[in-house]
């Protein structure tokens, strides 16, 4: 099978006040909006390759909208195409958009809605962001610790193996990691990659009866240092750490977690390794083995186990009187749940 998807190209969320999410990403996480189109905002980071990696919509609560991925060619995407609709699954076309050609978005079996575009705009500076190095599309923020792109996706789906065989065998994904409870056989995570890296979408198991959710998303900066930096300028103007930094077992990256104001989950990451095998075998990790913590020494706070849109009749962590990143926030009967 030719390869069919080239990498992650953008995420959209929905947020209850735009205005409010779009002044957070750009004066604490240092990207810049290049647009507005139908009430949506269009962002990126200083290093995104294209017109915009994050989209922002208005809509009641924290969720995401979809998620968008590059072919590796036009003919490989009729070919994705064609292999979602083999697989049971309708889309439809789409001609145009901000930033984008032709696209075909569809929604997977677990609720989760994804376009796929091969025709992608370049995004080429204006005089004033334009870098001095020819190599960067535009100058690097000048915000402390601020992302250089879009890294993942990590989402929320009832069957974590079977999300990661459907995407393997439709899309090409390959399957890199899984996590298993100590306790019973039950897997809990797992991540799958378009590429060389170690992931660049991640799949928790998800209890509830709501379809299409998501975990979290993240940003990648170029050093550990810069996400240290990033900790600490969050902290110094109000923003809460829920988890970290520390570093994954899984992917061996240094992480960071914090909300935006509409309460959905930010990652900033770096490091990690690269994997070049083509007949990789995923092997499955335990929360004892290190799974999400490397050194085995902390707990994840229970506030990560929240995605969104938020549970229906289960209190979220503010709710609970629970600040993520609070000591009270450590003691839940999934603190050894990998996640990533």
């Amino acid at each position: 099978m030719i390869t069919l998807l080239s990498h992650l190209s953008h995420v959209e969320i929905a947020a209850p006040d735009v205005e409010a999410s779009v002044a957070f990403y750009e004066e604490r996480l240092g990207l810049r909006q290049v647009g507005r189109d139908g009430g949506k905002a269009y962002l990126r980071s200083w290093g995104d390759y294209t017109h915009h990696s994050v989209v922002i919509s208005e809509g009641p609560e924290p969720a995401l909208v979809e998620i968008g991925w590059r072919t590796t060619s036009a003919e490989a995407l009729e070919e994705a195409a064609r292999r979602v609709e083999e697989a049971g699954v309708t889309g439809e076309w789409s001609d145009s958009g901000p930033g984008r050609g032709r696209s075909y978005v569809f929604t997977g079996p677990w609720g989760h809605t994804i376009r796929l575009a091969w025709e992608i705009e370049q995004y080429e500076a204006d005089d004033e962001h334009a870098s001095i190095y020819p190599d960067r599309p535009e100058r690097r923020s000048s915000v402390a610790g601020a992302p250089r792109f879009l890294d993942h996706v990590t989402i929320a789906a009832s069957d974590v193996k079977a999300f990661a065989k459907w995407h393997h065998e439709v899309l090409g994904f390959r399957i890199m990691a899984y996590t298993e409870l100590d306790e019973a056989p039950i897997t809990v995570f797992a991540v799958i990659t378009t590429n060389e890296k170690s992931h660049d979408l991640g799949v928790v198991l998800d209890s509830s009866s709501r379809p299409g959710r998501i975990n979290h998303y993240a940003f990648w900066v170029d050093t550990r240092e810069e996400l240290l930096i990033a900790a600490d300028v969050l902290m110094e103007n109000g923003t809460h750490i829920e988890y970290g930094p520390s570093i994954h077992g899984i992917g061996e990256q240094s992480f960071l977690y914090f909300r935006d104001p509409s309460g959905l989950r930010i990652e900033v990451n770096t490091g990690g390794y690269r994997n070049y095998v083509p007949d990789w075998n995923a092997n499955t990790w335990k929360p004892s083995t290190g799974s999400n913590n490397l050194y085995r020494n902390s707990a994840m706070p229970m506030s990560m186990t929240e995605s969104f849109p938020p549970d229906e009749g289960r209190p979220t962590a503010t709710e609970e009187g629970i600040v993520p990143g609070t000591e009270e926030a450590l003691l839940n009967p999934y603190a050894k749940h990998g996640q990533g």
